[in-house]
């Protein structure tokens, strides 16, 4: 019975596959969570004259001088702390609508709070104001 030796072709292919497998494992990124970790810092900015009796995400009629927030993934309907980080003020909002987006989101801001929220906050002048969002309840994400 003769016995089969691999030539060095074989042992190169088998060498070159183990490595591309390898680089290719190392560069695929972990799956993300769809929703943000409990606790966020990063830029608040506000919103309502212009959105003031508009239709939210959630379907709700938006009113600048409610309690509310927009978040670009949070669940609709879900709760959370906002601190400013400048003067210790805090709020709890519910998350109705979507956002932020344009100028600001690409500044950093991770949340559009109600001019109502902004007052209370204490950056209606400031316009962007340092934050820490904590997730207080997670909503169901349904649409009225």
């Amino acid at each position: 019975m003769a016995m089969r030796v691999w030539n060095p072709r074989g042992w190169c292919l088998v060498a070159v596959l183990t490595a591309v497998t390898l680089v290719l494992l190392s560069v695929t990124k972990p799956a993300v969570s769809a929703v943000p970790p409990p606790v966020q810092v990063g830029l608040a900015s506000w919103y309502g004259p212009g959105f003031h009796g508009n239709e939210t995400a959630s379907g709700e009629i938006f009113n600048q001088r409610e309690m509310v927030a927009a978040h670009r993934s949070l669940p609709l309907g879900s709760v959370v702390r906002v601190t400013n980080l400048e003067n210790g003020r805090r709020v709890v909002l519910r998350v109705i609508d979507r956002g932020p987006y344009g100028r600001n989101y690409r500044k950093g801001t991770i949340i559009d709070v109600s001019r109502g929220a902004a007052r209370r906050l204490g950056f209606i002048r400031d316009g962007l104001v340092s934050v820490r969002v904590e997730v207080v309840r997670l909503g169901g994400g349904a649409r009225r």
